[in-house]
């Protein structure tokens, strides 16, 4: 089986009322327990790659670990670029074999982000990938991406029909409240996030699939972890699951997941560094790194994203 695009994907998801994981790879460890998760639970799944992943594992060796876990799994799986931020870094993805690219215009005025975002839509759809685009501005750093809390602003709702009727593109990441990195909100501060616009959202789009980026949860028995086993996480506060749940039940069709790969990864590779001193096969600690992965994408499929028995 080919890689698949996300357009049918997300037809699916919205008449389901569910939501496509987007989880970040960046190495073996990581597509391996994503992708045997998803296996477990029979469902779809997008691996999604940053520009800092390009840059970490290369191009190729991220497109054959890719094709390895179809070869291995049997699932619909989309390979996604997240957060290209320029003409160039989408095509050359699009020519590398990618099914699905993010054009991040948010930076951009609003005729600046439609002009960027149409270009990158012409060219990949061309090639039958599918554009992912974006409206409104996540606070929190993410490799490449670095939008301090008084540059972030919510996506308004009047923007976004003519936004997609002038691009074309085929998905829509909106700001609702949501943040990249694992420091999303300052310790007493109450999670919120703004359904208002999402429910505004949906109603100016009906039938659109909507994304939400900056939606993991950071769960704090993996911070504690970390902190046990030497490191120095304080004040990592993430988004209630149960909050993207309701997403999920809405027009949200993609939520992308990396720092609670992260988090989890890290916390199972230092707890067991500290409990083996003397192992230094990294097959050994990274064993557990991966089973960690693969146990808590089970569980955002299984509790959260609803999109279990749906491949």
């Amino acid at each position: 089986m080919p890689l698949v695009s996300t357009k049918e994907m997300f037809e699916k998801a919205y008449k389901g009322g569910y939501a496509i994981g987007a989880f970040n790879v960046n190495n073996m460890e990581i597509v391996q327990g994503i992708t045997q998760a998803a296996m477990e639970e029979n469902s779809p799944v997008i691996l999604q790659v940053s520009a800092g992943a390009r840059k970490y594992a290369k191009h190729n060796y991220l497109i054959k670990l890719v094709e390895a876990a179809i070869m291995e799994t049997g699932l619909p799986i989309a390979l996604h670029l997240d957060h290209g931020e320029n003409f160039d870094i989408c095509k050359a993805c699009v020519d590398g074999g990618f099914s699905s690219v993010m054009i991040d215009g948010s930076k951009y005025s609003f005729e600046e982000n439609i002009a960027i975002t149409r270009q990158v839509v012409e060219y990949a759809h061309a090639h039958g990938v599918t554009v992912e685009g974006e409206l409104g501005k996540l606070a929190g750093i993410e490799d490449d991406v670095n939008v301090s809390a008084e540059d972030a602003q919510f996506t308004n709702p009047a923007e976004v029909e003519e936004f997609v009727s002038r691009t074309g593109v085929d998905s829509l990441a909106i700001a609702i409240g949501t943040s990249h990195g694992a420091y999303k909100f300052k310790p007493g501060q109450k999670p919120r996030l703004r359904f208002d616009i999402l429910e505004e959202v949906q109603k100016r789009l009906p039938g659109f699939p909507i994304v939400l980026h900056g939606a993991s949860s950071v769960p704090q028995e993996f911070v504690a972890q970390v902190n046990q086993y030497g490191g120095s996480m304080p004040d990592a506060i993430g988004i209630p699951e149960e909050m993207l749940r309701q997403a999920a039940s809405m027009a949200v069709c993609k939520i992308n997941i990396d720092s609670d790969l992260r988090l989890c990864m890290t916390a199972a590779v230092r707890k067991h560094l500290c409990e083996h001193p003397d192992h230094f096969d990294p097959r050994q600690y990274l064993a557990d790194g991966r089973q960690a992965i693969q146990d808590m994408v089970r569980h955002k499929i299984r509790d959260v994203l609803g999109s279990s028995g749906k491949a």
